[in-house]
């Protein structure tokens, strides 16, 4: 009688499918765990690198981020406005005002720099102060406000100039938006203005994380309810708007450095540093958001553009592509609202 060969046991049906799903499942955890702006920049700095490998250079990657340092400081601005459930469009005409008002008055002067750059933060911490006080205390709606600061700075600047800029900035003015500290290894210089961002996102980090940004976030939830628990809610918006007018002197210090007097220096600027703030997780009606969400944001929109750049794509098209962007960002924001 002959025996046969025990049969091999077989796994179990729909294990190695399991294990499939399972290592889906993780991906998925970990992509849910990293926020899009990042996974997005980060396939976009793989786009740029493979069409131009200079750009993982030292001297490419510090080039890109002096680049987006000013829209990086406007996106903070931007969040901290949106967060607590308002908005403030009156960022990009204040960038024009600062630039032509330097170059005006300092008219080349290195003497006239530092009165300059402390005439510009009065200036800036005016606007604020006045978008501030009429949507909180005369309860005007703040894209209202904001629009109406924009043409009167627009208006402003024209009848100033006649539509040509006068004057010419100083050269240690300039300085701070074009040059940096040299003698680094290897990457030989950092350029000021990735400095000043630096500066600018730690003491915005150390606000948001504080007191002041846990009571603005509950402000942009719910108004009334914040007032309830006793929070100056007028106090925390005005705040809000007078950073980020503070945000809109320090970008048009930095652009005029690098870009010199041009009274079309920040047109479209206060729509980019909303998508910016928008794409990295701060939503619309307020409350929710954060400070290196909105760098991230601006990192995205400033490697697209300068991808687009690298395939010679006509400027016109970024601004349809900052409106596609404001739709997909405030859309996923809606869905994520939804699953949540």
């Amino acid at each position: 009688m002959s025996t046969r060969p025990a049969p091999t046991p077989e796994p179990p049906a729909g294990l190695g499918g399991s294990r499939a799903q399972q290592a889906a499942s993780a991906a998925i955890a970990v992509a849910r765990a990293v926020p899009v702006v990042w996974i997005v920049l980060a396939v976009l700095i793989v786009w740029i690198s493979a069409a131009s490998p200079f750009f993982l250079t030292p001297e490419g990657i510090l080039a890109y981020l002096k680049r987006s340092a000013p829209l990086a400081i406007l996106a903070i601005g931007a969040y901290f406005v949106l967060a607590s459930g308002e908005f403030d469009l009156s960022v990009g005409s204040l960038v024009t005002v600062v630039v032509v008002v330097a170059a005006r008055v300092s008219d080349g002067d290195p003497a006239n720099t530092y009165p300059v750059i402390a005439l510009l933060f009065a200036i800036g911490i005016a606007v604020g102060l006045f978008n501030g006080f009429c949507t909180t205390i005369l309860r005007v709606p703040s894209f209202i406000v904001t629009l109406a600061m924009l043409l009167m700075l627009n208006g402003a600047v024209f009848l100033w100039t006649g539509g040509a800029p006068r004057g010419a900035l100083a050269d240690n003015f300039r300085t701070i938006g074009r040059e940096g500290i040299t003698g680094i290894p290897v990457i030989e210089e950092i350029p000021y203005s990735v400095l000043v961002l630096v500066a600018f996102a730690g003491v915005a980090l150390w606000l948001a994380q504080g007191g002041y940004g846990r009571r603005m976030l509950a402000v942009g939830d719910n108004d009334r309810a914040a007032a309830l628990s006793g929070i100056n809610v007028s106090r925390v918006r005005i705040a809000a708007f007078v950073l980020s007018a503070t945000s809109a002197v320090i970008a048009g210090i930095l652009l005029g450095g690098f870009a010199g007097v041009t009274s079309q220096v920040g047109q479209g600027l206060e729509f980019q540093a909303i998508t910016a703030a928008v794409l990295g997780g701060t939503l619309l009606g307020g409350g929710r958001g954060s400070v290196t969400g909105a760098i991230g944001g601006a990192l995205v929109l400033q490697a697209l553009f300068m991808l687009l750049n690298l395939y010679d794509v006509d400027n016109a098209v970024e601004q349809t592509v900052t409106g596609l962007l404001i739709i997909g960002a405030v859309s996923l924001a809606a869905f994520r609202t939804r699953a949540a």
